[in-house]
């Protein structure tokens, strides 16, 4: 009787040991794929439609993580920043006669001699180019065509850049980590920057979102951990840069929606950045309703409905059984904005 009990208890005792070894096993074996994680390269593939964000998403990244830019960087900017001072310019000044504005007649002359220069080869020498944008900028009627700029492709940033005149032409001016993030480059090839946060290597790759540079996404597929889709939500009453009888918005949506049936992407994370968040509320405001855009669109012009209305849209085509998919709302130009949104973002998916 007592060599049965003895028995049964050495075997209690051989099941509960193979028990622990196995919990063990298991948790070595959790431990070891954590730190594999951490140990391989986390690749964010950013795509979106051209002038979305994403290269200013790209700007904040080396701003929060990489100690912002360098000369060379800058003085690359200097070039542009001071070409499109002028070219936007022109575009509103030739615009005008499209919106059915004038000048006050002193301006007249200045708004035509204007048009004469060269954006391409402009050099701010002297003083007398400068002096004749901010006389310009001062016109009633410039200023409304400044409030029509969706019309006219002009940057919501142009505006920044006019009140700034003053430094932005200085021979020896130098771009501000502001200066660069309002300025709109567009995205040609592969742009890719290497960071880290918490240790954690990360690849952040973005691709041109114009038509013509949509191709090249296919080759950038390989190993993604995630997608971030940049959405301009502002852009709901504007039409292409390429094409002005397609809806900005609309575009972004079909984008969205066939790069979610893409199969490369079928189980990837994928995470929506409702980009210019600010400038979408002001247009609300304003009245300006979503059915500019969405003729199925029936609620009332207000923030939270609009705001509801699209993401719930966007939303829609890139949920499935293996992909969760994540919103997030962002003023690309504001670092400690998007730095909130890197938080949230980062910890989120890897609890970095």
């Amino acid at each position: 009787m007592g060599n049965r009990k003895n028995k049964k208890q050495k075997k209690q005792k051989e099941l509960e040991r193979l028990k622990s070894i196995e919990r063990n096993r298991r948790i070595e074996e959790s431990i070891q794929k954590e730190s594999e994680k951490y140990e391989q390269e986390v690749k964010l593939l950013i795509l979106g439609t051209g002038e979305s964000g994403k290269s200013t998403f790209v700007k904040q990244i080396q701003i929060v993580y990489k100690s912002g830019f360098d000369l060379a960087f800058k003085n690359l900017f200097k070039t542009a920043i001071q070409m499109n001072l002028v070219l936007h310019t022109k575009i509103l000044v030739m615009g005008m006669e499209k919106l059915d504005l004038e000048f006050e007649t002193e301006n007249e002359s200045l708004a035509k001699d204007f048009l004469e220069v060269e954006e391409t080869i402009c050099k701010f020498g002297s003083d007398e180019l400068k002096e004749t944008i901010k006389t310009l900028w001062q016109d009633p009627g410039l200023k409304k065509a400044f409030e029509n700029r969706s019309i006219l492709q002009v940057p919501d940033t142009h505006s920044y850049y006019l009140d700034n005149i003053d430094r932005i032409t200085k021979r020896k001016y130098v771009p501000t980590d502001q200066d660069i993030l309002y300025c709109r480059i567009p995205t040609t090839g592969v742009k890719v920057v290497d960071f880290y946060v918490n240790d954690v290597p990360w690849k952040i790759v973005d691709v041109g979102g114009q038509r013509s540079e949509r191709r090249k996404w296919i080759h950038q597929f390989d190993d993604v951990t995630m997608i971030l889709y940049v959405v301009a939500m502002s852009e709901y009453d504007q039409d292409l840069y390429e094409d002005e009888t397609v809806n900005r918005m609309r575009e972004s949506l079909e984008l969205f929606k066939s790069t979610s049936k893409n199969e490369y992407f079928e189980k990837t994370d994928c995470s929506i950045l409702f980009n210019k968040y600010d400038i979408f509320q002001e247009k609300i405001l304003k009245g300006i309703s979503l059915k500019k855009c969405f003729d199925d669109f029936d609620g009332e012009v207000d923030v939270e409905v609009s705001k509801d209305f699209i993401t719930k849209k966007f939303s829609s085509f890139a949920e499935n059984e293996h992909r969760k998919v994540y919103n997030y709302f962002s003023c690309g130009i504001d670092t400690e904005n998007i730095k909130s949104v890197f938080v949230s973002f980062f910890k989120y998916f890897f609890f970095v």
